[in-house]
């Protein structure tokens, strides 16, 4: 390490010093001299200490920086300790500070650069967001805190101890694989429930369908049928946000053969993208033509759990009944079983099929025929939504999204039989 090398990471650990101590003494900024515990000097001060630390640790003994952190340790300790005494705040967010402050100083000089200045803008953001997490954090439920906890759990802790082998007949079932499948849906309904619990009710229906369909489409659709049912000038603005919900369904078809069989992105982005584009725009034409828009204050509700743990396993039985039944369809029907069982799969879900067939594709059928299979489920499972908001929303609902999603199967069958 050369002289100029050297004087580049001081100046590094005094500026990350200087940006931590920025930010704490803005936050102390109204405190009477003196009263503070660490200002921008003091992180400055303690940035440079630990690039001071990590110098000397490369000029006489590697354990340097230990014992001044143990030094920088123990004068906290003592002032926490007064801090205390006095009555004031217990919080030690300010003393960690300090002591990142100085690993940071101390990695400056001896460890990347570049990693040091990330962690230290980071940190950095997340100190001065305290008001804002401690809203967030008000904010959030119980049993969304519990789904945070549960996707982590079937990701990280279930996902990694199952065996990456195919059992059953036709080797259809893979347990890694299956769960795999479980947790690419249930982090795509985690992410709609929480974009629908950031700007859902708030932004208006159209927001509640867009990421409504990334949670469950048909959930959604009932939801809105329901709230329709109670708010019956809102049916023309409530099938625009069910018909959205809808055509980002076949995007999410999409994103899901692209993860589990990239093959059948080619048969299959033409119909599913121009059944997207038409619902869309026919629900730009509800919307558009709608008397009046809904009172931001609307609460839509009835979307569901983000995340439970039953769901997540029901969902996994339902892959693997249909895994089997498309196989067993399959060797007694031929192609036609296949169409069959994705047929039957539509009146109640879309991903588990797609998911089923992305697995057989390459084996038992070829890519034109799981994009057949999965352009029937998706469109029945668009017939069963229509005739949810029908029969749950009534006819000034049910007749606008009915008459869209006849011409989203009609442009998309037409779009399929082209290409």
């Amino acid at each position: 390490m050369d002289g100029l090398d050297i004087f580049v990471r001081l100046a590094l650990a005094l500026a990350i010093g200087m940006l931590l101590g920025l930010e704490r003494g803005w936050h102390g900024r109204d405190e009477a001299e003196g009263e503070r515990i660490a200002g921008i000097r003091t992180f400055a001060l303690t940035g440079l200490f630990g690039g001071v630390s990590g110098w000397l640790a490369e000029l006489t003994i590697p354990v340097f920086p230990a014992l001044a952190i143990f030094a920088l340790g123990g004068l906290l300790a003592v002032s926490y300790w007064v801090s205390t005494k006095g009555g004031d705040d217990l919080g030690i967010t300010t003393e960690i500070a300090l002591l990142l402050t100085f690993v940071l100083g101390v990695t400056s000089v001896v460890g990347e650069m570049a990693p040091t200045v990330a962690v230290a803008v980071v940190a950095t953001l997340l100190l001065s967001m305290k008001s804002t997490l401690h809203r967030w954090l008000k904010q959030i439920k119980q049993f969304e805190l519990e789904a945070v906890f549960k996707l982590a759990l079937i990701s990280a802790v279930i996902l990694p101890l199952l065996p990456d082998e195919a059992y059953g007949p036709g080797a259809v079932l893979n347990p890694y694989e299956l769960w795999w499948a479980v947790v690419i849906v249930a982090g795509l309904s985690f992410i709609g429930y929480g974009a629908i619990r950031l700007a859902g009710a708030k932004a208006g229906i159209l927001a509640t369908g867009l990421f409504g369909g990334l949670a469950s489409s048909t959930s959604t659709t009932l939801a809105l049928a329901r709230f329709v049912r109670k708010n019956d000038a809102l049916a023309a603005l409530g099938a625009a946000g069910i018909i959205v919900s809808g055509s980002v369904t076949f995007l999410r078809i999409i994103a899901l053969v692209a993860v589990f069989e990239s093959s059948l992105i080619t048969p299959l982005a033409v119909p599913m993208g121009v059944m997207a584009a038409t619902g869309l725009i026919g629900a730009a034409v509800i919307y558009f033509t709608a008397d009046r828009r809904p009172d931001a204050q609307d609460e839509i509700g009835d979307i569901g759990n983000p995340l439970a743990l039953a769901t997540a396993v029901m969902f996994g039985i339902i892959l693997a009944v249909v895994l089997l039944g498309t196989h067993y369809l399959g060797v007694w029907l031929g192609t036609g079983g296949v169409y069959a069982a994705a047929a039957i799969s539509g009146l109640t879900d879309v991903d588990a099929l797609t998911i089923s067939v992305s697995r057989l594709v390459g084996g038992e059928i070829n890519a034109t025929n799981g994009a057949i299979a999965i352009f029937i489920a998706a469109s029945v499972n668009t017939a069963v939504k229509g005739g949810i908001a029908l029969f749950v929303g009534g006819w000034a609902l049910g007749l606008r999204v009915l008459a869209v999603y006849l011409a989203v199967i009609g442009t998309g069958s037409v779009s399929l039989w082209l290409s």
